[in-house]
């Protein structure tokens, strides 16, 4: 049950939950390729992909910080060559980065639209495709190898639809990739599986939504140990899942959740998208 020496390719991994599983990977002496945009400082965003790899390093990792585009393929390309350049191998694909826009059709700029769709949906389908050579080279030597998108259990409940359509497709296009690239890369022993929280997480993204309290929300290492299980499951049975984290670490006989509340001895969670 551990990712020692295996490498993680992770967008968006400059902060948030992206960063939190990075350094739980780290924990276990795992490499960890950053691949974000944020190469300066945000007052904004804080995180930049340089202080990902020291909080990487910190916490007993090797980091390997690129700043990536991920909607640019050559770009993930010569990434992802890199990193097993530098590291041996790729083991393991999150993808995490993803756009967010809680509009309804007549209030999406199709620049925000593009957005979503090139980071959400196209984002991951590059990094996938560019990581897949290496993953397959990882199954035949034995490493377990992995993907493991950011996004939700599927469904076609109009509730879900209706108050941000565009958003919903662009998560749910992360989803589609999950279902796809499963079953396509089953025979190679390839676990493709997604995760996604029961309740809000507190991390920056929580700004641009105007409804969302973080003191009623949980802390990003919630995913990160949700993400370590299934990590650490081997891919020719953990696979094809849409995972909710507190399920995840329910079924690895972690049942009391407290240390993650934002607020200690809260209760009374604000339940997150997509989750019934």
């Amino acid at each position: 049950m551990s990712l020692r020496g295996k490498t993680l390719f992770i967008s968006g991994a400059s902060r948030g939950i992206g960063l939190a599983i990075a350094v739980r990977a780290a924990k276990d002496g795992a490499n960890i390729a950053i691949a974000a945009k944020s190469d300066q400082p945000n007052p904004r965003l804080p995180g930049t992909i340089h202080t990902a790899a020291e909080a990487i390093e910190a916490a007993g990792g090797k980091a390997l910080p690129m700043q990536v585009d991920i909607r640019d393929e050559n770009a993930v390309a010569e990434a992802v060559k890199k990193t097993a350049a530098h590291f041996g191998s790729v083991d393991i694909l999150v993808n995490n980065a993803s756009a967010i826009s809680l509009t309804g059709t007549l209030d999406t700029p199709m620049k925000r639209f593009d957005l979503m769709f090139g980071v959400n949906v196209r984002g991951t389908f590059v990094c996938s495709q560019a990581c897949l050579p290496y993953l397959k080279e990882s199954a035949k030597a034995g490493r377990h190898p992995h993907i493991l998108n950011l996004s939700p259990p599927l469904s076609m409940k109009p509730r879900w639809f209706g108050p941000h359509v565009a958003y919903t497709m662009a998560k749910y296009g992360m989803s589609m990739c999950v279902l796809g690239m499963a079953e396509e890369f089953r025979a190679d022993g390839i676990g493709v599986n997604a995760l996604w929280p029961r309740t809000v997480i507190a991390t920056a993204a929580l700004n641009v939504i105007a409804l969302a309290d973080p003191k009623k929300g949980r802390k990003p290492e919630i995913m990160a140990d949700a993400a370590h299980v299934i990590l650490t499951r081997d891919p020719r049975s953990c696979t094809g899942n849409f995972f909710i984290d507190d399920e995840v670490l329910a079924s690895a006989g972690t049942k009391d959740l407290d240390q993650y509340a934002v607020t200690p001895g809260n209760k009374q969670f604000q339940p997150d998208f997509f989750v019934d």
